[in-house]
């Protein structure tokens, strides 16, 4: 059985590398430009629990839902939702490999930071626990339970605090590579 490494390093072609990072881009596009505001329309300016970084308890998912009306909960149900079942998948793997392929140019990526290219795969299922739970939520509304709330709010919680990271470091990551390629040219 092939390591996590070794599949990484052989994804590591660079057109393969820009090919996900637009396709993933592309999907992120179209949700907060199409299906996100499509939502938010009938929530009468209140966030959706996907764009809620801080979280959310009980009252506010009521709340929203209650403002959001059966249609607006039936376009998060039929419309948001589905498309960001496929986004976490594209996220962990394309930004897995984009964090790995700067950590190459560094050689770095046999080291431990190679670690941090898991993060977005962290990312990825935190995001699909907040889509289940958000499934979970709308499919039982008003009858849903405060436990499924906090379980929700939670994975709410790890996808934005892990992203945060992962963003730091990809970040801190380009900014060596950008200083390492301008002393390269001196």
């Amino acid at each position: 059985m092939k390591s996590i490494h070794s599949i990484v390093n052989a994804n590591l072609v660079g057109k393969k590398v820009v090919f996900l990072f637009l396709l993933s881009t592309l999907v992120y596009i179209f949700m907060i430009s199409v299906t996100i505001p499509h939502v938010t329309e009938h929530a009468q300016g209140m966030s959706l629990l996907d764009m809620m970084p801080l979280g959310y308890d009980f009252e506010y998912v009521h709340a929203l839902f209650n403002s959001l009306g059966e249609a607006g909960r039936h376009a998060y149900l039929y419309r948001q939702i589905p498309i960001d079942m496929a986004y976490p998948f594209l996220f962990a793997i394309t930004y897995g490999l984009v964090l790995a392929f700067f950590l190459k140019k560094l050689n770095k990526l046999e080291g431990p930071l190679f670690y941090c290219c898991l993060l977005p795969l962290i990312i990825g299922l935190a995001d699909y626990g907040e889509n289940i739970g958000i499934i979970m939520l709308l499919t039982h509304y008003p009858n849903f339970s405060s436990s499924t709330v906090t379980i929700t709010n939670i994975f709410s919680l790890l996808k934005s605090s892990f992203t945060t990271i992962y963003f730091l470091v990809l970040v801190g990551t380009l900014i060596v590579v950008f200083i390492k390629s301008i002393n390269k040219k001196k």
